[in-house]
């Protein structure tokens, strides 16, 4: 791989005065002797922190307001690449961008367990015999799974928490010598991927946007493309060109996918075409292949790193090509702990490393379709689905006509159409996005709502697992027998549909079909989701119920028909992108039928056929939907045409966050001088999360306003107390 262009890095002399940014949560660097011999500018180092040792990067020259002969050297360099200067203006940009403290920044572009340690062996495991004597399903697991992962070094430990086994299931099978313990080295080279392993023929369209990002990369420079194709339309071939022309030119590449669930499918597609898997970063990974990728990336010898959002910290040597796959995904927005979106930071660290990004999708995001009209990206589009396969035909079932029992979901068009698939072998997805049997359980006798001790928020009913669960904070219970409120027995009823209960009713009215429910409370682990996954394509379901995973860009062969228990869903409250999300979503799930050339059809159940949404997305004009949109929000000023910066304050001492809230509130003229509008104090719709009481601030400003500079002012005029936290969101995409 070639090298990039010389830094010019700075270096210091033992005892010269250095500036260190810490993983420490502190307001900034701190000032530090340098140690015997040589240290660089990014190098990564230990430096001593009270009466303990912290990681932390040369940041710069020393300010010298502290005494010198106080000062404390470097305790040490560690043993990995120096952080590189676009790496420091990449993380000091996003940090300002976001309003967030540059070490919780560097914590983020760290986060790799025994980072700088030196390189070590691990014992693992690998297939090295015959079956045993005996099978057992957790022999059977555990074989799967190296078969399955064959350039994959587990530990003892590793292996058995992914094959969902104990550690005595390995040591049996070693000793039956199907297994055999290796020692290898922890951090091994990545594969070489070619470029030109596997050459697929590609349609007109296909070949144009194709060579249209090969010049992109090859140009060498910042460019921006939105990637906007149908349904099976084939983007992702598209996109694999350019990251052919990366691994050409010698450049590193970056594949951000929405869910972990995503992954393996893709990294299917990869090995097919360049003969060999690339780099993998996602929570499910082991810390050990995490320690890799991220040394890799830094030496510069992991072409193509496929991975979720938080890859994007990752410490390239050389990245030439950034790709957002389903750049509209909400989950890119991190909306926990450091706020950020992906999306726009992964445009930022593009335009810094002169790299080509990429942002793919059938139903964009407002912010990305009107940059695109702008002119500031360039868009190429994919008409029509790949290899002649036809969009799903759309239609409406108006709820207003339809007379279903209580208890009942499933209109009677919807049930004619999925009996017809099963009666000639094709497959029905009905998507309901709701997780769980019911979403509400009430008592019939007293009328009282079973919610979360502690937060504001219904307990929603897992009857499969006889759980009440919290989707805010994570608790549950047993489903109680009698009402809590008045101790009458057998009084709670669950109202309203998830998931599971519409399985119960799919269950009652097709008992001969193979039901798969697709969510995420379906697997216990990524490995058990793709084994799920797999088992659909391969047609072994005839009935898929899923919630919003369901939509993520999976392809069910005999997938041809789609039904949408309740396409009003997403169109209750007063979101500021409940219009977009649901136009998006309804079109990313019926793009699930007809991928493969057999006919495909869309039902969506609705109370309100006449809905604008309704109207555009069974029309097909998405174009007009998008003008319509974009005008509306012009008009208000808000996002993409304004600025929105959403401000929580939360604590376990209600009347003391309010006081803040209001102190806040009632000291904003930094904020007023921009001609930012502040709206608030209230109680946040979820008031109360994990026992923490939130009111929420809402700062409105023009898109040129300088608004993050305004509210790093205005909050550095108060004092938090201790127990109360103020987070600040800019460009929120929740607002709860």
């Amino acid at each position: 791989m070639e090298n990039p262009p010389n830094e010019s890095e700075s270096t210091f002399r033992e005892g010269e005065l250095v500036s260190v940014l810490t993983t420490a949560p502190l307001d900034g660097c701190l000032d530090y002797r340098a140690p015997s011999g040589e240290i660089e500018l990014g190098q990564f180092v230990e430096v001593p922190l009270g009466p303990r040792k912290v990681k932390g990067v040369v940041w710069g020259v020393g300010e010298g307001t502290i005494d010198s002969k106080k000062l404390k050297s470097v305790a040490g360099k560690l043993d990995i690449p120096p952080m590189r200067r676009e790496m420091r203006e990449f993380l000091e940009r996003a940090s300002a961008y976001t309003v967030t403290p540059l070490p919780a920044m560097l914590r983020l572009a760290t986060r790799v367990s025994d980072l700088g340690s030196p390189q070590s062996t691990v014992i693992a495991y690998k297939l090295d015999g015959l079956p045993p004597a005996r099978m057992t399903p957790a022999r059977i697991r555990v074989i799967d799974t190296l078969r399955k992962n064959k350039d994959k070094k587990f530990s003892i430990g590793e292996l058995a928490k992914r094959a969902g086994v104990s550690a005595s299931v390995i040591k049996a099978l070693q000793q039956a010598g199907t297994l055999r313990r290796i020692e290898t080295p922890r951090e091994t080279d990545f594969p070489e991927l070619a470029p030109d392993f596997q050459r697929i023929e590609l349609n007109e369209a296909q070949a144009a946007a194709a060579a249209a990002l090969r010049a992109g990369v090859g140009a060498g420079r910042f460019s921006a493309t939105l990637l906007k194709g149908v349904t099976g339309s084939g983007k992702t071939e598209v996109y694999l060109e350019a990251v052919a022309e990366a691994i050409r030119r010698g450049r590193q590449s970056l594949v951000l996918l929405p869910e972990i669930a995503l992954t393996s499918e893709f990294l299917k597609r990869v090995a097919a075409k360049f003969g060999a898997l690339p780099g993998e970063w996602h929570s499910q990974v082991t810390q050990a292949e995490r320690r890799r990728v991220w040394r890799k990336a830094a030496e510069g010898s992991v072409q193509l790193v496929v991975g979720a959002r938080s890859a994007l910290y990752l410490p390239f040597r050389d990245l030439g090509l950034i790709v957002i796959d389903e750049e509209h995904d909400i989950s890119y927005k991190q909306d926990d702990g450091i706020l950020y979106n992906a999306r726009d930071m992964a445009v930022l660290r593009a335009s810094i490393a002169g790299a080509k990004i990429v942002l793919a999708s059938a139903t964009p995001s407002l912010e990305t379709w009107a940059n695109a009209g702008s002119g500031k990206y360039r868009r190429l589009d994919l008409p029509a689905r790949f290899r002649g396969a036809a969009l799903p035909e759309m239609n409406a079932v108006d709820m207003r006509q339809e007379n279903l029992e209580s208890g009942r979901w499933i209109s009677g068009p919807l049930a004619i159409e999925m009996r017809s698939r099963l009666a000639i072998g094709e497959q029905s997805l009905l998507f309901l996005n709701r997780r769980g049997y019911a979403p509400v359980t009430v008592c019939r006798a007293c009328g009282h709502q079973i919610g979360c001790k502690n937060c504001d928020a219904r307990m929603v009913e897992h009857r499969f697992r006889n759980q009440l669960m919290c989707h805010q904070c994570g608790a549950s219970t047993s489903i109680p027998s009698k009402c809590p409120s008045c101790e009458r027995e057998g009084k709670l009823t669950p109202v309203g549909p998830g998931v599971e209960r519409l399985t119960e009713e799919v269950k009652h009215l097709f008992p001969e079909a193979r039901i798969a429910e697709l969510s995420s409370d379906s697997a216990s682990s990524a490995l058990a989701f793709r084994e799920l996954l797999d088992s659909i394509s391969a047609g072994e379901a005839d009935i898929v119920i899923g919630t919003q995973m369901a939509a993520k860009g999976h392809n069910f062969p005999m997938l041809t028909l789609v039904g949408v228990i309740d396409a009003d869903l997403g169109l209750n409250g007063s979101d500021l992108r409940a219009a977009e999300r649901t136009f998006q979503l309804m079109h990313q799930v019926a793009g699930r039928a007809g991928r493969t050339g057999l006919r495909g059809l869309a039902l969506l159940q609705t109370w309100q056929p006449d809905h604008p949404v309704m109207q555009a997305i069974l029309s097909g004009d998405d174009e007009g939907f998008w003008r319509v949109e974009a005008a509306e929000r012009e008009v208000a000023g808000v996002p993409p045409f304004g600025r929105f910066a959403g401000i929580v304050v939360s604590g376990t001492n209600e009347a003391r966050v309010r006081e803040l809230a209001r102190d806040l509130v009632g000291n904003s003229q930094i904020l007023s001088r921009i001609g930012a509008e502040v709206y608030g104090p209230a109680p946040a719709p979820i008031a109360r999360i994990r026992g923490r009481v939130r009111f929420r601030i809402l700062v409105k400003a023009a898109k040129t306003a300088p608004l993050q500079a305004a509210l790093v002012r205005w909050q550095c005029q108060f004092k938090i107390p201790s127990g109360i936290r103020m987070s600040i969101d800019i460009d929120p995409f929740r607002f709860y």
